[in-house]
């Protein structure tokens, strides 16, 4: 008979942390913000939005590409960005189940001994 896995052993659990580790920068969520926004963005629009050089948007967008959270569409010589549908929706279900679950204070409740 086959147990049910921990949860190391979930292969959600790396995909949940890959995005999660993404959005884990101030300037990553400003560019997300942004994109939210306009979708749709070019490149050099992020830079100006951001007020950061365009090595360290460039460094920060492919973090962000590489988790999934965005994607890119190429429109030589620009390339323009746009959030990944539906990309959030696992680290948004984690962080629901997470809240529910934090408002049962019943781990941290000493049973009455009268």
């Amino acid at each position: 008979m086959l147990s049910e896995p921990t949860l190391a052993e979930k292969p959600d659990d790396a995909r949940l942390a890959a995005l999660a580790k993404a959005l884990a920068h101030p300037a990553r969520l400003r560019i997300l913000a942004l994109l939210a926004r306009t979708p749709g963005c070019i490149g050099g629009d992020i830079v100006q939005a951001v007020g950061l050089a365009q090595s360290t948007v460039s460094e920060h967008l492919r973090i962000l590409k590489a988790a999934g959270v965005i994607e890119g569409q190429i429109d030589p010589p620009r390339v323009c960005y746009a959030l990944a549908p539906g990309a959030l929706a696992p680290l948004a279900a984690l962080i629901g189940a997470l809240e529910a679950a934090s408002s049962d204070p019943a781990c941290c409740v000493t049973p009455d001994k009268t």
